[in-house]
């Protein structure tokens, strides 16, 4: 037995390098099979970028643009919230909403509706700042509509979310939390009215 012990005490003595790389080779064999990643998905505004969303304080009224102030004045300002609302170029882009036109006397009812109903898919009823998000894991949760919401980080720290990236995270007014988005998140029968299909017919 003594003998025994000593062999394995030498084998051990002369062969730890190996030793340690194996079991370090094991251990990231097993955490790569555990893993689950998510699909990879991009909103039409940002193909090709690779630029994680950065934390920004915004503190002036006017940082978020007249729709993003409007949708997160929509919510009390003394309860928790977290909203992740559309860039200034995806409220644009996306929703066809220009402050120029779409806050005259004759339009500001229907932006006001498209608003909160953006609103209703974007805002969820609790904190969830940026570092709460885990890396490459979805975590789900319900809208203030009942919209299922999904959200990760991407390889490169992006918040993402239901397949919309982020450009600008834990923004803070009163107690909603704040993450602009470089799209916009809604629901399939939304997004169609505003597809250039529909507005042909």
């Amino acid at each position: 037995m003594k003998t025994f012990r000593k062999r394995v005490r030498r084998f051990i003595s002369r062969n730890s390098v190996y030793l340690v790389f194996i079991f370090i080779s094991v251990s990231c064999l097993l955490l790569l099979f555990n893993s689950s990643l998510p699909e990879v998905s991009w909103d039409i505004t940002t193909v090709g970028s690779h630029e994680a969303s950065l934390p920004c304080r915004i503190s002036d009224e006017g940082g978020l643009g007249e729709f993003g102030d409007m949708m997160v004045a929509m919510l009390p300002d003394d309860l928790a919230f977290t909203v992740f609302v559309p860039s200034k170029i995806a409220f644009e882009k996306i929703l066809h909403l220009r402050a120029n036109e779409s806050l005259t006397k004759e339009n500001v009812n229907n932006t006001y509706a498209i608003v909160s109903r953006v609103l209703g898919f974007a805002a969820i009823p609790r904190h969830l700042p940026y570092g709460a998000v885990p890396m490459r894991k979805e975590i789900m949760f319900d809208s203030i509509s009942g919209f299922k919401l999904y959200a990760w980080k991407d390889f490169d720290g992006t918040l993402v979310v239901n397949g919309v990236r982020s450009e600008c995270v834990d923004t803070r007014r009163a107690e909603t939390i704040v993450h602009i988005m470089k799209g916009v998140i809604m629901d399939a029968e939304f997004e169609q009215s505003f597809s250039p299909d529909y507005e042909d017919r």
